[in-house]
This record gives C-alpha cells, structure tokens and sequence, in this order.
C-alpha cells in the first residue's frame, strides 16, 4: 500500500500530538464518519477530554493542498456537530490553530494548541 500524501500529513500530525503535546494514544481518535446535514463525512483526527467531551480536531490536508477560507469552513462545518474547543488545520507545511468561545460565539487564531491537561 502507497501512502498518500494526506495519510503522510495524518501520521506525522499524530506523531506530533503524541510525542510534543503528551496526549494519550488512548484519547485520540482517527478517521471516523460523522453525519453532517444529512450526509456522511468523515474527520481526520479527533482528540477527546477525559470527560468525553471534544478537546480537539484535526484536518488534515495534502502538502499540495493550500490552507485557506474553504479548508477552514470545512472544518468549522464539522464543527457545528462536534463542538471541539480547538481546531487545528495542518498541510504538513503551514499550521493553524483556532479557540472556539461557544459563549461569545466567536473565535480566535492561537499560535499553538495548549498543552494537554489531564
């Protein structure tokens, strides 16, 4: 099997929130469908709280793939059902991170995600 250059994105991000950002292998979750409008999609990678709730997703992207208004509101649109408080939006090259405030309904550009907090 030939690794695609999304999957390369996916395994090296992985690498990065386990080995960098001490996230337990145990709270990630990757590649899954979600139902969204009525139609199936799937996330790229989705990192869980203890609580069950959603600390974290993930698109990723090809290295070919530029970030921008249109990759942002697909991830913004998975969202809007899963209620993450970070987004993060990786290409392998250029990274971007996001804090949704679900009280002010508002957002805010990071320079990285927090640290993971137990």
């Amino acid at each position: 099997m030939v690794l695609q250059p999304e999957e390369w994105v996916r395994q090296h991000c992985l690498k990065y929130l386990i080995e960098e950002k001490k996230i337990p292998k145990s709270l990630i979750s990757v590649e899954k469908m979600i139902e969204l409008h009525g139609t199936k999609k799937r996330y790229d990678i989705i990192i869980y709280k203890p609580d069950g709730n959603i600390f974290l997703i993930v698109e990723c992207k090809s290295p070919q793939i530029k970030i921008n208004q249109n990759t942002f509101d697909q991830i913004a649109r998975y969202n809007m059902v899963l209620n993450a408080n970070y987004l993060m939006l990786t290409n392998g090259i250029e990274h971007y991170y996001c804090f949704i405030d679900f009280k002010t309904k508002s957002y805010q550009f990071l320079k990285e995600i927090p640290k993971f907090n137990l």
